[in-house]
């Protein structure tokens, strides 16, 4: 039987989300921190590719969640994924 393409993705998951929990806390928040503020500070196109890695970050663990999450934080997460996107967007599109 095929897996769907949810479980795969959730199996092949397991690895990095087991290596994430051995980082401490403030390692982790200190790298999110760093990356925002490269994208805040940096010159195009950098500040988009920072924001660009802390979407892809964030859109990842809500696809891992998403099934355990109820309205309300379904709907908070993804506001967060689509701002980070559109700052992402805006710091990698030049200006016209």
């Amino acid at each position: 039987m095929a897996l769907s393409f949810r479980s795969r993705l959730e199996h092949a998951s397991a690895p990095w989300v087991e290596r994430l929990n051995t980082v401490p806390r403030p390692v982790g928040l200190a790298v999110l921190v760093v990356l925002l503020v490269v994208g805040v500070l940096a010159p195009r196109p950098w500040s988009g590719i920072a924001f660009l890695v802390v979407s892809a970050f964030v859109g990842w663990l809500l696809f891992l969640t998403w099934q355990r999450l109820t309205l309300p934080e379904r709907l908070m997460r993804l506001a967060v994924l689509v701002l980070a996107l559109a700052v992402a967007v805006v710091g990698i599109v030049p200006a016209g």
